[in-house]
């Protein structure tokens, strides 16, 4: 997340959701996604925050900057502390080999930049 803020990107990538579920083409598929993100990620046998954090290995591992600026903000609005996202980003690491600490550090980088807004 260095070219630009975590809060940018996040808001980049909300506008393009948004402006998917806008269009005829792509409404009922962004609407139904989204709707499956919610379901997922909502509190059961496992916290929404430990649920955003396995998103944000999956992103660190596909590698996604958006999706890692997501995921990290709502690990920390669902209540991850910093630990919980540092060694969410190791095990990443440890599944996605060499890309995966570049992803890593920007995910680190997002976090840091989100907790000093804070």
């Amino acid at each position: 997340m260095t070219e630009t803020s975590t809060s940018d990107t996040v808001k980049a990538f909300n506008d393009g959701v948004v402006g998917l579920m806008n269009e005829p083409a792509t409404a009922d598929v962004m609407k139904s996604f989204h709707a499956m993100h919610k379901a997922a990620t909502a509190p059961g046998a496992l916290a929404s925050s430990t649920k955003e954090l396995m998103a944000l290995a999956i992103a660190i591992s596909t590698p996604c900057d958006g999706c890692i600026a997501w995921h990290v903000t709502n690990a920390v609005k669902t209540g991850a502390t910093r630990d919980q996202v540092l060694e969410t980003i190791g095990v990443a690491v440890m599944m996605g080999g060499g890309p995966a600490t570049y992803y890593g550090s920007k995910a680190a980088i997002a976090l840091d930049s989100l907790l000093a807004r804070n």
